[in-house]
């Protein structure tokens, strides 16, 4: 029988399927929507919502930033952080992660953000650690050009255990609240870090009260050789995308046998792979819904234009109609692009995009009725061993329906069979819902 496995969900806050019947139309801006979103995945007892994040406004499709502004791709793009506080005051259990920037904040400021947020949402808050992937990004922040995908993740390690460093900086028991003697905090339990490395100077202490989970939840997605190893050695849960069971086994494996050569328990890691439910009353009525998605034009140049902002190459240069003339390579998300481009294949640019709903974000085809993709997915984690799901849409962009087809269709009959949580434990952490089962 197949185990118990995690569910989690990505968006970003920027606009909802404008174009469709089912959303807000592109407005307002007040975070309501994705609150409700939010307030709907907590009654599927999802684990934690991710807010995606991006620091610039694309230029690569068409050498313009005509197709990110008309086709709102990645831009408008607003801050996760206040969003997540609305959407964590909506809620009780969900645990909410928002994405931070490594090439952004500064560690210090990175920390105490963090610590702020798990204390004002009693301990579900996450970090999602990205190092950016995008030229015109590292141009926001004073640089020319991103360091190599290397060289980012020797900074991010040095980064994150400056922020370990920083929220060990006060002891767990160091606020004492003795009103008798006027201690509030106990100085002897509180500390500088004084850290000096190769990238980063911080002196520390931290200056907030210790949180509930004392150290929030660590989130990563890496694709690359040293970007698994980083996962491996810092991530409480990975975002992966892979190409169907026996993919997604592979990676799952290769973290734990990273974990295990950094000296970690890969028992403490949860590995959840991205896919995009396409869900419909029949099979035939689900597959026809995802035939319409996928073949669309404007879907194609929405695919297109994400995959240059998100890999700075200009797929504008290609005819949608013939193979990709040579193997791409960026400095970028490579594994987004690897995943994309299937090289060796020999598919048309057109069937790339159109190949699995874009072939983004799925790492395995779920298209079908509630009962059929709950069955799939079972049977997808008993040949990958475990450990669940991040479900979103081939543009993370939602609308109310899908949210409702998720939510109240799908997740209803994975809860039938056993395989998702029903209930969250009462006053569980996040990392504690994580290591659950």
């Amino acid at each position: 029988m197949t185990r118990k496995f995690h569910l989690a969900f990505i968006f970003d806050f920027a606009a909802d399927e404008w174009r469709g019947p089912f959303g807000t139309g592109g407005s307002p801006w007040d975070g309501a929507f994705h609150t409700g979103v939010a307030q709907a995945l907590e009654r599927a007892c999802f684990d934690f919502v991710i807010v995606e994040d991006k620091l610039m406004v694309p230029e690569s499709y068409g050498g313009s930033r005509e197709a990110a502004l008309t086709q709102a791709m990645i831009v408008p793009k607003h801050d996760p952080v206040p969003l997540a506080v609305a959407m964590g005051l909506a809620t009780s259990h969900l645990g909410i992660v928002t994405t931070l920037s490594t090439l952004a904040y500064p560690p210090f400021m990175t920390a105490r953000l963090a610590s702020t947020m798990d204390s004002m949402l009693g301990g579900r808050y996450g970090w999602n650690i990205v190092t950016s992937a995008e030229d015109l990004a590292a141009q926001n922040f004073g640089m020319d050009k991103l360091p190599p995908r290397d060289v980012r993740y020797a900074m991010a390690d040095e980064y994150v255990e400056v922020v370990k460093q920083l929220f060990a900086s006060w002891d767990k028991d160091a606020v004492v609240l003795d009103r008798d003697k006027g201690v509030y905090a106990d100085h002897t339990k509180v500390r500088p870090i004084n850290f000096k490395g190769e990238y980063f100077q911080v002196r520390g202490p931290l200056n907030t009260v210790p949180s509930p989970q004392h150290r929030p939840a660590f989130v990563q997605a890496g694709a690359s050789p040293a970007g698994r190893d980083f996962a491996a050695r810092n991530a409480d849960s990975i975002i992966a995308i892979a190409n169907g069971p026996e993919s997604m086994k592979a990676f799952r494996d290769d973290i734990h046998d990273r974990a295990r050569r950094l000296g970690r328990d890969p028992a403490g890691i949860r590995v959840l792979f991205c896919v995009t439910p396409t869900l419909g009353d029949t099979e035939e009525d689900a597959r026809q819904k995802q035939a319409r998605t996928v073949s669309s034009p404007q879907f194609i140049r929405d695919i297109l234009a994400q995959m240059s902002a998100l890999t700075e190459i200009d797929f504008a240069q290609f005819d949608v109609d013939k193979p990709l003339p040579y193997k791409l390579e960026t400095n970028g998300e490579q594994g987004t692009l690897d995943k994309f481009q299937q090289w060796g294949t020999d598919k048309t640019l057109r069937e790339l995009v159109m190949d699995g709903a874009g072939g983004l974000v799925s790492s395995v085809e779920l298209v079908g009725t509630p009962d059929q993709v709950a069955d799939r997915m079972g049977e997808v984690m008993d040949e990958v061993g475990g450990d669940g799901f991040i479900l979103t849409t081939p543009l993370l962009r939602m609308n109310r329906r899908y949210v409702a087809e998720v939510t109240d269709g799908l997740v209803p009959a994975l809860q039938r069979r056993g395989l998702t949580r029903s209930a969250y434990t009462p006053g569980a952490t996040l990392r504690e819902n994580l290591l659950e089962f």
